[in-house]
């Protein structure tokens, strides 16, 4: 899973650059495009096309009978019972393209979030950053040896406090500069880890905790690479804020307008892709 996000990272980071100082619904709008398209083309190759339009040609026919025959109650009962049986069909044959749609979607919302989901650190704003330690690597009443290496940018707010019950260090950092940062954490003399720091305005990708090896660790938490197996450290987390997108001046979670969005392309080109859905 890490060998497929190093790869991915990259390409996101790259299709999404040009837009990175506008608006997040900008980019936002050119993104539910090509995920619409990319839906409709599986749809259409994984599906039966032509059982799907039997299908709805008969749920069309059945809702017409009512309408029809709107003062016959067993006509109407009769409808009703085939549009419901054949509305079953319809999901049957819409299964296997759901299941080739969802995993790739799944890992494109999954790099999306860190887009979309975040807003960088500000100059002169603090903020939390906590270091989870692996409990079988914290001695009972031991308060473990930790370094913070930090470039010049930034500077801890704080000393180092100390959570026991949650095997948990933490410090406050104060940005003192935009630009992207490497840090570092040291524990009990084990090599140094490092976490990425971005203090800027722009939309562009935040990771906000890096997490270990774990397939649903690294499924989650696509953002930075997983630290060392051997690491005592189980996981570092930045307190970046939530970012809310606006959409005619609300501001809502950047799901919303994708979904949105994308059944909107999805059903205004589906005549143009030749697709029945």
């Amino acid at each position: 899973m890490s060998f497929l996000n190093a790869a991915l990272r990259p390409v996101f980071d790259l299709l999404l650059a040009p837009f990175a100082g506008l608006p997040p619904i900008v980019s936002l709008v050119m993104v539910s495009l090509v995920a619409a398209v990319f839906m409709l083309f599986v749809f259409k190759r994984t599906s039966n096309q032509a059982a799907l339009a039997d299908v709805k040609r008969r749920i069309h026919a059945g809702l017409f009978e009512i309408r029809l025959f709107n003062d016959d109650l067993r006509a109407i009962l009769r409808a009703q019972n085939e549009i419901l049986r054949t509305n079953v069909t319809y999901l049957r044959h819409s299964l296997a393209p759901m299941l080739w749609i969802l995993p790739p979607l799944v890992l494109v919302m999954a790099q999306l979030q860190f887009h979309y989901g975040y807003e960088g650190l500000r100059p002169g704003a603090t903020a939390l950053l906590t270091v989870d330690l692996e409990p079988e690597s914290v001695s009972a009443g031991v308060r473990p040896r930790a370094r913070l290496d930090l470039p010049p940018g930034l500077h801890a707010d704080s000393g180092e406090v100390w959570i026991p019950a949650e095997s948990q260090l933490a410090w406050r950092l104060l940005p003192e500069s935009e630009g992207d940062f490497q840090i570092g954490v040291a524990v009990d003399g084990a090599e140094a880890v490092t976490k990425s720091v971005r203090v800027t305005d722009r939309a562009v990708r935040l990771s906000p905790v890096r997490v270990d090896r774990g397939f649903l660790s690294q499924l989650i938490y696509p953002a930075e690479p997983p630290l060392p197996p051997d690491s005592p450290i189980r996981a570092i987390h930045l307190a970046y804020p939530d970012r809310e997108v606006s959409v005619l001046g609300y501001g809502m979670h950047w799901m919303i307008p994708f979904f949105v969005l994308s059944i909107a392309f999805a059903f205004a080109l589906r005549g143009w892709m030749k697709v029945t859905i």
